[in-house]
């Protein structure tokens, strides 16, 4: 996830400040606290899939095709307009009385497009992605779906307000930025999917693809905010729950508010081993062996594009988006210990440019998944809209957790001035009881959702087992080549055997090895110009294989605040 804020002490109430006319509110949000049922959605039967070729490459290659599955724009109205969720399918490669279902696959965000990740079955061991038909999908307002909602390309263009409360008036131009942007999506072309967003009606579109392919239960393989639908749906849908990994298991306890700043304390955590990292690989990057004396001038360099952006472009926004990956993730540490050297040693800030500009884009649409990002978190439950709230919780975390607290906050910020406001005070009631085993995936220190929230699906899910990745720092990190946690991911799709459960609610019931630490390139390899390093950026994208394809998807959906 990704934030941002400013600086004013005095309560501050962020209700209607800069906005057009709001939309209205949907009207089929479950009450407090409830647990929906399928009754809302069972009411409506989507036409089948036409299928054809899909424009995507790497998809065509893989042999998969393409197609739209018609959904309700609002649930609650079965009969009125429709919009369209873009799916792609690979075919099952067993035989077809060897075939186990369809599996449906999303890589988290909210706002993440996974409409490429049917290929997603190739990545799995011992052809363990063999008897089942690999379902992507883009959802609904994201990508190839129709419509789409985007808001503000500019967005996260240079030059914007420092994120850290630190002085006065800084506060002030984030909540009228962010405000603005508020305003920006109430008038954007896909307005009116915006009562329309939230994790409940993406789980409805999940039931509708499965009618759509005429199957009675759908398999799943979520990630990162994936594995809360995949909580969601197994909670509406139990019947229709068959098998499912989640890996980077979100916390219902703490959706969304709380979420964040939990985050905050678990990232700065991970990037204190990242400079531990460069600090243990010195012969490479040349900034000294010490990881707190890295760190150190991490934060110089930050206070001081806070007084001169460099070339005109990186202050310190950039700089913490810049390295954010660093604290999802070991992929691409190579690229980001260059691109720290060459800013540290020689002032050229060409790699840090290219890190923010590969994550971030610009231009019209390339908000697109921060604006479902919003669009779902906002609605999902009711934000506090007084500032005063929000700087006292970010201050008292920011005073532990400094890397990542204020950016965070201004990133999750238009929620306190969104159109749409939602009617539920907490999060709905996740109840796993009544579906059979799950495999869930975390690693230690995994920064984006905090381990304690895989001990609690855990919990609520008992006839789970929790393979856990010990001492890694890596969010989503499964198949990706560690022997201990994909074997049983494909045993578990194959037989559906399952890790005994070994105890109390305290721990993992499997421990393997983590994702590991990568090892960088010779000295010489350390660019020092923006273009070398932007294409070094891209290896983990280009490499062949479905692993590629994944960290990609994932990584991509990190730049823009993916749970």
């Amino acid at each position: 996830m990704k934030k941002t804020i400013g600086a004013v002490g005095a309560a501050f109430s962020l209700l209607g400040v800069g906005l057009s006319a709001p939309v209205t509110a949907a009207s089929s949000v479950p009450a407090q606290g409830a647990t929906p049922t399928a009754d809302a959605s069972s009411s409506y039967t989507p036409p089948p899939v036409t299928w054809g070729t899909c424009a995507n490459a790497r998809l065509s290659k893989a042999g998969a095709q393409c197609g739209f599955v018609e959904v309700p724009l609002d649930y609650a109205k079965p009969k009125g307009e429709k919009i369209k969720i873009a799916v792609s399918r690979i075919k099952h490669k067993t035989s077809d009385a060897k075939k186990q279902g369809i599996m449906l696959v999303n890589p988290g965000g909210p706002g993440g497009s996974g409409l490429t990740l049917s290929r997603l079955g190739g990545a799995v061991r011992n052809k363990g992605g063999d008897p089942y038909d690999w379902i992507g999908f883009d959802p609904r307002g994201v990508g190839s779906s129709v419509p789409t909602l985007a808001c503000d390309g500019n967005y996260f263009g240079y030059n914007r307000p420092d994120y850290r409360v630190t002085k006065a008036g800084t506060s002030q131009a984030w909540l009228k930025k962010s405000a603005a942007y508020s305003a920006s999506c109430s008038k954007a072309a896909g307005a009116k999917l915006m009562p329309h967003m939230k994790t409940i009606d993406n789980v409805r579109d999940m039931d509708s693809i499965r009618k759509a392919l005429g199957e009675k239960q759908i398999n799943f393989y979520g990630f990162s905010y994936g594995t809360y639908l995949g909580q969601v749906y197994a909670t509406m849908f139990p019947k229709q729950t068959r098998r499912m990994v989640m890996d980077g298991v979100v916390d219902p306890r703490d959706v969304w508010y709380d979420a964040n700043l939990n985050q905050d304390i678990a990232f700065d955590k991970n990037m204190d081993v990242f400079f531990d990292w460069v600090a243990g690989n010195d012969a490479t990057y040349h900034l000294g062996t010490s990881g707190k004396a890295i760190k150190k001038q991490w934060y110089s360099m930050r206070d001081k594009l806070a007084k001169k952006p460099a070339n005109g472009k990186i202050g310190p926004d950039e700089w913490t988006d810049a390295y954010l990956n660093a604290g999802y993730y070991v992929f691409g540490w190579e690229d980001d210990g260059a691109a720290l050297a060459a800013a540290l040693q020689k002032g050229d800030f060409g790699p840090t440019t290219a890190l923010y500009d590969d994550a971030n884009g610009s231009g019209p649409g390339s908000d697109n998944s921060y604006a479902v990002y919003l669009g779902t978190q906002c609605t999902d439950v009711k934000w506090s809209n007084v500032w005063s709230k929000w700087l006292s919780d970010n201050s008292k975390v920011d005073k532990k957790a400094p890397f990542e607290t204020w950016a965070n906050a201004m990133f999750n910020l238009p929620c306190t001035s969104w159109p749409v406001k939602s009617t539920n005070a907490q999060a709905m009631k996740i109840d796993g009881s009544k579906v059979g085993p799950v495999l869930l995936i975390a690693e230690t220190h995994d920064g984006a959702t905090p381990f304690p929230g895989a001990l609690e699906v855990r919990k609520r899910f008992p006839k789970s087992a929790l393979i856990e990745g010990v001492g890694g720092t890596t969010h989503s990190g499964s198949l990706n080549g560690i022997a201990c946690t994909d074997d049983k991911i494909a045993a578990y799709l194959l037989t559906g055997a399952m890790p005994a459960r070994t105890g109390g609610p305290g721990h993992a019931d499997v421990e393997c090895d983590p994702v590991p630490q990568p090892e960088p390139g010779p000295a010489n390899e350390v660019t020092d110009s923006a273009s070398s390093t932007k294409k070094k950026h891209h290896h983990v994208q280009q490499r062949e294989g479905m692993q590629a394809d994944l960290r990609s998807s994932l990584q991509k959906v990190a730049t823009v605040g993916a749970r």
